[in-house]
């Protein structure tokens, strides 16, 4: 059938099986939009206040479902916008397609109005990248785009259509969506050198990342742990593929991770680490990181294999594939004494985290407490994220939605619209007065399409974490992290169209959360916490985790 080039992009997307795709319109995309227009039935298009706002919704969406978010934006500024959020995807390894328009073929190279090589700034920061010079070619990259972003490591692929290719015809013929590659399984040689070092393990512990949140692998982990009497850590992008409250499991590792989990990662004797790269907050300093264990790592992607630290067992395969058959090969363990040590451990770090009231674990505790298991909890970047990642309570997988390996601080509010949209699930946004300032526009499009999103802010007037590192390695020499802002973020809200709460201790944040967590719309709630409130643990970068700081009187020292 003889479509436009625009038709063809409509219609491939619907082939495809997307049914919703976030964007703001613009003069190079205006023919994409019309075509849209005739398929309101089949797509639905959310409008969001930025087109970072869009990119950011569309990754929500994709973590939330373990689908592929879609978003589109004009040539230019429109383009350029999505760049932050194509990068933050690309390094959490979510499958995402940005869909930009461009001049006319005729204009490319001319400097003319909003033209923009996107393909050659989005490069390092896309899995592939299209420029596609003829309608002919269009439907097929369109397929080939969503393999991609699908396909072994997921991640973005953007593809960018010029304004002449959207207008020109050409013959569609639908096809079935695409089918993605098959991961290879294990060779049968790395599950008998698994149990090898297994079997010469005393202190196994299990290490695992986003990549096991993708293949919805937890219940395959802990039933490895226990064949093995392993204790189970995970990475940031881990949280919520295995319920917080697991025996086995003992939360984030890292720079900011859990006491427990961080310092019996430093002393395993055998590390298991499956769909994690070894990141620097991970690993600390890498020469010294675990030397005295035995590492397995087991990854689909071979370029992250002792990337970051070398191992004695790198696997290029199907994860899930090589824990089930590692778990029946595997003789059954018994490590009595390592799960003291780790239950000693534990002991420490919760007489560390029970010693002081505090005011944003108690916050944390009470969100946790009220919110439904399928609740979606978004954060932002910055102490409040630490302090989630440390006590939120996950009991359903992929609950958690925050911004890992790029820290993007306004990632949040868009990836809550995008998260309700693809489950619709309430979402409880935790951000904070430095990073809801980058993103609170936003507030428009949850109140317009009526997004059930409970915001807590925790307003500290500063930028914490900025602020804590220059406390504890810079002497306390705060340059410009004071932020004593004068928004009302109440009337702020208010005037956005939503609900507005504050509270300033314990008792009013919980009467605030219930009220605002009824709310059928968007709810904001404006928690004062103290400016020097701490994340700890804290690793010094460079650091190992043996001297992991712990408490607050254990700071004196680390920044002289």
């Amino acid at each position: 059938m003889k479509m436009t080039g625009a038709q063809i992009l409509v219609e491939t997307l619907i082939e495809q099986g997307v049914d919703t795709v976030f964007g703001f319109p613009g003069g190079t995309v205006v023919d994409i939009y019309d075509k849209l227009y005739d398929k309101q039935d089949k797509i639905r298009h959310i409008l969001t206040a930025h087109e970072e706002g869009a990119v950011h919704s569309a990754d929500g969406y994709a973590r939330s479902t373990g689908k592929t978010g879609v978003v589109i934006a004009t040539s230019g500024p429109g383009a350029t916008n999505l760049v932050t959020g194509i990068a933050t995807a690309y390094l959490d390894s979510i499958p995402l397609v940005a869909i930009t328009g461009n001049v006319a073929n005729s204009m490319i190279g001319r400097d003319s109005f909003q033209e923009i090589d996107i393909t050659g700034i989005t490069l390092p920061i896309t899995k592939h990248n299209f420029f596609v010079h003829k309608v002919s070619k269009l439907a097929d990259v369109v397929r080939k785009a969503f393999e991609i972003a699908q396909s072994g490591r997921p991640g973005p692929v953007l593809i960018d259509i010029p304004k002449d290719v959207q207008e020109a015809v050409f013959d569609y013929k639908k096809q079935p969506s695409s089918k993605l590659p098959e991961i290879p399984v294990c060779d049968d040689r790395d599950i008998e050198k698994a149990v090898s070092l297994i079997k010469e393990s005393k202190r196994p512990y299990i290490y695992f990342g986003g990549g096991a949140v993708r293949t919805s692998m937890g219940e395959e982990i802990v039933k490895l742990a226990d064949k093995l009497d392993a204790v189970i850590g995970c990475s940031m992008m881990g949280l919520s593929e295995i319920p917080t409250d697991s025996p086995r499991f003992l939360g984030m590792q890292g720079m900011h991770g859990r006491y427990a989990s961080s310092v019996a990662l430093a002393k395993a004797d055998l590390i298991i680490a499956i769909g994690v790269r070894f990141s620097d907050r991970a690993t600390g300093r890498t020469e010294k990181f675990s030397l005295s264990a035995a590492k397995i790592h087991v990854d689909c992607d071979r370029a992250e294999i002792g990337k970051n630290v070398p191992v004695d067992l790198g696997v290029c395969c199907d994860i899930k594939d090589f824990v089930v058959r590692l778990t029946k090969a595997a003789p059954q363990r018994r490590n009595s004494e390592w799960i003291k040590k780790v239950d000693l451990l534990r002991e420490k770090e919760a007489d560390a985290y029970e010693g002081l009231p505090f005011l944003p674990r108690d916050t944390i505790n009470i969100i946790s407490d009220i919110v439904k298991p399928d609740t979606r909890v978004v954060t932002d970047v910055g102490q409040h994220q630490c302090w989630t990642a440390q006590f939120f309570k996950f009991r359903n997988k992929r609950t958690w939605i925050t911004s890992g390996g790029l820290g993007t601080m306004g990632f949040g509010l868009g990836a809550a619209i995008g998260s309700y949209m693809g489950t619709g699930k309430r979402s409880v946004l935790i951000t904070g007065d430095g990073s809801f300032g980058m993103s609170l526009n936003e507030l428009a499009t949850a109140v317009t399409y009526k997004v059930p999103v409970t915001i807590v802010i925790f307003n500290n007037k500063a930028l914490g974490m900025v602020r804590q590192w220059q406390k504890v390695f810079f002497d306390g020499r705060y340059s410009n992290t004071t932020l004593d802002r004068k928004t009302d973020f109440v009337k702020l809200a208010q005037a956005f169209g939503a609900k507005g709460f504050t509270a300033t201790d314990k008792e009013s944040f919980e009467e605030a959360f219930r009220k605002a967590y009824k709310v059928k719309g968007p709810a904001v709630i404006d928690l004062s916490i103290k400016t020097d409130s701490l994340v700890l643990p804290m690793l010094k970068p460079g650091g190992t985790f043996n001297n992991l700081i712990l408490r607050r009187e254990d700071i004196s020292d680390e920044g002289k």
